[in-house]
């Protein structure tokens, strides 16, 4: 077997030492939520899923989706705050540091850090394995629409709490019926993480994903570590208070299947050698 390059037989161990640097800085937004700990949190959780992607699908790839999340994910941003598209009109505030337009920096790297999680959780629970099992437009879109909707499932007590606690924005309509959500914001959501990931799937479709470096079962984890720990701290600092009984049964469903997907999967023989 030729020597594997560098870079690419360290990506599991750089993945691994990203999500315990994302675990402390998140335990320590609990007792002082800053803006500099939740910027610092989350450019660590982009790039351990960069670097998770990477390991998983190949370095181009993995490229391949960090663009088409981030871009998309910034464009859809861009409209929401300027024009009201996707998710109804609101204005973010200083909270969540440098800007790109009206549009936080950190956003669009938060598209893809969730995106990836949902895809690699959507896989697992349809396929038992962290990639597609078939490929085809009927597959791609109804397995896009499954991991829009888990993404969606962490937005439910995620954007409570930044509008409530953080202020990190704020919404021109609070008389949604979803702690001052609106059903627009609802559309927005699974429609925006869709196109992400469908346009993922479809951009790589004649590509042969292939991991950069042998992919053992338990690199898998990384991804369903950092959705987990987003349900925790939602159970645990959810605001409104409500969001803490919610956000188990609506991020822990998919996360659960998702464990039970891995727990059937039969990683390639040669994968740890």
């Amino acid at each position: 077997m030729p020597t594997l390059p560098h870079f690419a037989s360290r990506l599991p161990v750089l993945s691994y030492v990203l999500l315990a640097v994302y675990l402390v800085i998140l335990a320590v937004r609990t007792h002082n939520d800053t803006t500099i700990a939740l910027v610092i949190a989350s450019v660590v959780m982009f790039a351990c899923c960069w670097a998770s992607a990477t390991h998983l699908l190949g370095a181009r790839p993995a490229l391949q989706f960090v663009l088409i999340a981030v871009s998309f994910g910034w464009f859809a941003e861009q409209m929401g705050s300027s024009r009201g598209w996707f998710f109804g009109q609101y204005t973010y505030t200083e909270v969540l540091g440098p800007r790109l337009g009206d549009v936080p920096l950190v956003i669009p790297l938060m598209w893809f850090s969730l995106t990836y999680a949902g895809y690699v959780i959507c896989n697992l629970i349809v396929w038992q394995s962290a990639v597609d099992g078939a490929r085809g437009l009927g597959n791609a879109a109804m397995l896009s629409f499954l991991a829009a909707m888990i993404v969606t499932a962490f937005d439910l007590g995620a954007d409570p709490y930044m509008v409530y606690t953080l202020k990190a924005w704020i919404m021109t309509k609070t008389d949604g019926a979803w702690f001052g959500e609106t059903v627009q914001g609802f559309f927005g959501w699974v429609f925006v993480s869709f196109v992400i990931i469908f346009v993922f799937r479809m951009s790589v479709r004649k590509l042969a994903l292939q991991p950069s470096s042998p992919f053992l079962r338990h690199h898998a984890l990384v991804p369903l570590a950092l959705y987990g720990s987003n349900m925790v701290f939602q159970m645990i600092l959810g605001n409104p208070v409500e969001i803490r009984s919610i956000a188990p049964f609506a991020m822990g469903i998919p996360l659960l299947c998702a464990l039970a997907g891995y727990q059937r999967w039969a990683a390639p023989a040669k994968a740890s050698v």
